[in-house]
């Protein structure tokens, strides 16, 4: 072996490594069983180290593979014996896929057969899922995030909410509306009639009313105490902005010839409902011929009117015949005087028909002021009849009492009334400027004292200029009204 020490070409030192390292295998059985050898590269290394040595004098040194165990043999016995068993029992009965994953045939394992998952070596494994399963099974959609259901429920309550509120409401009106004491409108007349109330009486009106105008209310003032022989009632309505004034407004005073206002207002109404037709022929009997102004008591009895004809004559010149004729065909005077009472007029009644020297029929500056003012707004009748009913008392004849306080360019509709002991006129007044007010104007007088045309012509003026060089107020709400 001294040869294979020391010295020689490179492939006896190679032929020289390879035997140490055989040698050191073969005598170290753990290296043989961590690292065996597999049979066609032992063999391959065999056949070359015994090419080598049979050019050499010292082959019988080289021990010859055929000698050599197999590399089975490298084994311990009892691994071999173990894995020779493992591989018998293997090909004698194979494993079928089916039963792969089947739990054991333990007593325990027949408890979790039909749940596996329930096991307690399952308990903390997490399944996994593929990616089809995620996209196909709903089970595993993801729950709503908190935002998304807390305003779902938000929604729900709050359509939940109101659902209640408003049967809640319903129950509630139709509750009072079956427990409320209506008040008959004629009995709400009479309290009103029997209160001295000046708010009150603005509430029977059914006219919403604004600012006081007191500026102008102390100019007119002022100027009745230059007259202290006389009593004016004063009411005034700024109808853009609803500013008023009112002078004695509720006092009653003796209708005279204004009275027929509200007689104008009820034809129309009859005219609106179809009683009455504006061709119609209105025969002039001996019960209806009354004295004083107008021309019709001076034709026969017996001669027809049309009811147009006899309306216009009522107003343009005062007829006190045409006026007893409408009072007539209307129903008479009770049937008018529930009509004004229904309209809110408290001091408007017709006791007697006309001429009424006495004076026994009776208003007020706030009731003919509040009616003309429903005239204006459209209420009572149609527009059609509002425009005849201005066409017609545009043309008044007489205009020596409000029409002398305006100016030349500025318009009136009005009815005026002259009595020995009362003087008044009422109108709807536009402005050049586009304005328009309502003025209603009643002076108590003594045995036709003259300087109530005066005192009735002042008052006209100082509304006019007041109103034309003041600024509109805006309009503040002072008396609701029905």
């Amino acid at each position: 072996m001294n040869w294979l020490k020391k010295g020689g070409t490179s492939e006896q030192k190679n032929l020289r490594r390879e035997s140490d390292r055989f040698m050191t295998e073969k005598s170290s059985d753990k290296n043989l069983y961590l690292f065996p050898l597999h049979q066609q590269q032992a063999k391959s290394d065999l056949d070359r180290i015994s090419s080598i040595a049979d050019d050499n004098p010292f082959s019988s040194v080289v021990p010859n593979h055929t000698n050599l165990p197999s590399p089975q043999e490298f084994s311990p016995p009892d691994r071999r014996q173990k894995r020779e068993k493992q591989v018998t029992s293997l090909k004698a009965k194979p494993t079928p896929k089916s039963t792969a994953n089947k739990p054991r045939s333990t007593k325990k394992g027949k408890k979790y057969a039909s749940n596996p998952a329930s096991h307690p070596r399952n308990s903390g494994r997490k399944k996994k899922v593929s990616l089809a399963d995620k996209k196909y099974n709903p089970a595993l959609k993801p729950l709503y995030p908190p935002l998304l259901l807390f305003l779902r429920l938000s929604v729900i309550s709050v359509g939940l909410s109101v659902i209640l509120g408003t049967v809640f409401s319903i129950a509630n009106t139709t509750h009072s509306l079956l427990t409320e004491e209506i008040t008959p409108p004629a009995q709400a007349t009479q309290e009103v009639t029997n209160s001295n109330n000046e708010q009150l009486n603005h509430f029977a009106s059914g006219f919403i009313l604004g600012q006081e105008l007191t500026s102008l209310k102390i100019k007119l003032e002022n100027l009745a105490t230059q007259y202290p022989q006389l009593e004016p009632g004063i009411f005034l309505i700024e109808l853009d902005q609803n500013g008023y004034v009112s002078l004695q407004g509720t006092a009653p005073f003796a209708a005279a010839s204004t009275i027929k206002i509200p007689v104008l207002v009820a034809f129309f109404q009859d005219v609106d409902a179809g009683k009455i037709r504006l061709d119609e022929q209105l025969t002039m009997t001996e019960d209806v011929i009354g004295s004083g102004s107008g021309d019709m008591q001076y034709q026969p009895a017996g001669k027809e009117f049309s009811v147009l004809e006899t309306a216009t004559k009522m107003m343009t010149i005062s007829d006190n015949t045409a006026t007893n004729m409408l009072i007539k065909r209307m129903g008479g005077v009770d049937a008018l005087n529930q009509r004004f009472l229904e309209w809110g007029l408290t001091a408007t009644v017709i006791r007697n028909l006309l001429p009424d020297l006495e004076g026994t029929n009776s208003t007020s500056p706030e009731d003919l002021g509040n009616l003309l003012a429903k005239i204006d707004r459209g209420e009572l009748i149609s527009l059609r009849s509002r425009d005849r009913l201005l066409y017609i008392m545009r043309n008044v004849v007489t205009n020596t009492l409000l029409p002398q306080g305006l100016e030349d360019k500025a318009t009136i509709a009005h009815k005026t009334g002259d009595i020995r002991s009362v003087l008044g006129d009422a109108g709807i007044i536009d402005m050049p400027s586009g304005q328009r007010y309502i003025a209603s104007v009643l002076v108590k007088r003594p045995d036709n004292d003259p300087k109530a045309k005066e005192l009735i012509q002042q008052i006209s003026r100082t509304i006019y200029q007041h109103l034309k060089w003041t600024k509109p107020q805006p309009f503040t709400e002072n008396i609701i009204a029905e």
